[in-house]
């Protein structure tokens, strides 16, 4: 009988409590942004330049970090990068000026991030998945960042007001050094996998990606999805307070966001194995520029927070089971971490615009006003997108179970 910690059951539990540490703790940073801003005497602008830049560099570093773990393997990419995601992190609570905060939360913090975030774990969970499951599996995966959320945003918050700020990102920071030794312990669960013999060259997968139309639609719709979650994810907290509401209300609603996204992420993951996904995901954006709507229609008060919050979060990251699933149903899950990387970084490229703009707006205007219709715009743009998507596997996926 095989020991569970050689299985592939254990490389998901695994890739799970990543999950929950490394997109819990990047996902609460916005509870961060009013005690550091009033601490060091800045404006908004200059701490959401910063995490703007994070999810830019994290984009952009993910698809050389995939490449690196596609060639060699993802177990000890992801534990370096897990490494780096806690230095940079450590390095926050000792930046005093502005341009040490974005090389340290903007550049240390998005390096780290992009090989411990979700590409890494989604790409390896994909390759060890039995097929007629995988798509559940990247559901469970994603909903691990869920639960990270719904975790850490009371956590964060209870240490920003018992400790301060900084000395709350060092606690944050040891917690992240524990995802090192985690991925390591992964390679017994993942080896078999691993091994076996690539079906084509990565260049090869390069240019069948490149000459497909559906794989640059969904490279357009995910700049929605970043732009949409990191804008809320950071100036939420902003917006709530801004309105008279606690910063633990504040606090709260990231976490509701995490907690009910647990289940819109296994519900889409499972989902996403009986229906098209494409569809789902039209679907998912619509609701979202619906929802961002109805809520600049209501007064902020608790009640309207909290609900927002619940429905949002139904709606959060179940984007990534769906987008994810497409791009290994029509190429095949081996070189899924680079083919994706390509598509994250679309959705960086977005949650840099999301973050960045929204403290612009700020800044000039005192509102988030322009940012919100902003997001609504875009929802409904990203709706459209995703219907034409062709979804088929290409030829050579779908003669490999006759081969």
């Amino acid at each position: 009988m095989t020991a569970f910690w050689r299985t592939p059951l254990f490389v998901l539990c695994g890739a799970v409590v990543i999950l929950v540490i490394a997109n819990g703790t990047r996902q609460n940073f916005g509870l961060f942004l009013g005690p550091i801003s009033t601490d060091l005497n800045w404006g908004r602008a200059e701490f959401s330049l910063a995490i703007a830049i994070q999810n830019i560099v994290m984009g952009l570093a993910a698809p050389f970090v995939a490449a690196v773990a596609d060639r060699w393997g993802p177990i000890k990419v992801m534990a370096a990068s897990g490494a780096f995601y806690a230095f940079g992190v450590y390095m926050i609570s000792i930046s005093g000026t502005p341009e040490m905060m974005t090389v340290s939360a903007g550049l240390l913090v998005g390096i780290g991030a992009s090989g411990i975030g979700f590409t890494l774990p989604l790409a390896l969970v994909a390759r060890v998945a039995p097929e007629q499951v995988r798509s559940l599996w990247l559901g469970i995966v994603t909903a691990g960042g869920s639960v990270g959320q719904f975790i850490f945003a009371p956590v964060s918050q209870g240490l920003i007001s018992g400790l301060g700020w900084s000395d709350a990102i060092v606690v944050l920071a040891i917690v992240i050094a524990f995802t090192v030794p985690l991925s390591l312990a992964l390679r017994a669960g993942a080896e078999e996998t691993l091994s076996q013999a690539a079906p084509q060259s990565l260049g090869a997968a390069l240019g069948e990606a490149g000459g497909h139309r559906g794989y640059w639609l969904l490279v357009t719709g995910f700049f929605v999805c970043g732009f949409q979650v990191q804008f809320i994810g950071t100036h939420l907290p902003g917006f709530i307070t801004d309105a008279g509401q606690s910063a633990w209300i504040a606090a709260w609603a990231l976490a509701l966001i995490g907690g009910f996204n647990l289940v819109g992420t296994l519900t889409a993951g499972w989902l996403g194995g009986l229906y098209r996904k494409k569809y789902l995901l039209s679907l998912l954006y619509l609701l979202r520029a619906a929802l961002f709507f109805a809520f600049l229609q209501f007064p902020v008060t608790e009640t309207s927070v909290l609900v927002f919050a619940a429905i949002m979060g139904l709606l959060w990251l179940s984007t990534v089971p769906l987008t994810s699933g497409i791009v290994a149903q029509i190429f095949g899950p081996r070189y899924m971490a680079t083919l994706f990387s390509i598509v994250f970084l679309s959705h960086q490229l977005g949650s840099f615009c999301g973050v960045w703009l929204g403290g612009v707006a700020y800044d000039r205007t005192g509102s988030y006003d322009a940012a919100w219709w902003i997001a609504i715009a875009l929802g409904i743009a990203a709706a459209l997108i995703h219907w034409p998507i062709d979804d088929k596997p290409v030829e050579r996926v779908a003669a490999a179970p006759a081969g």
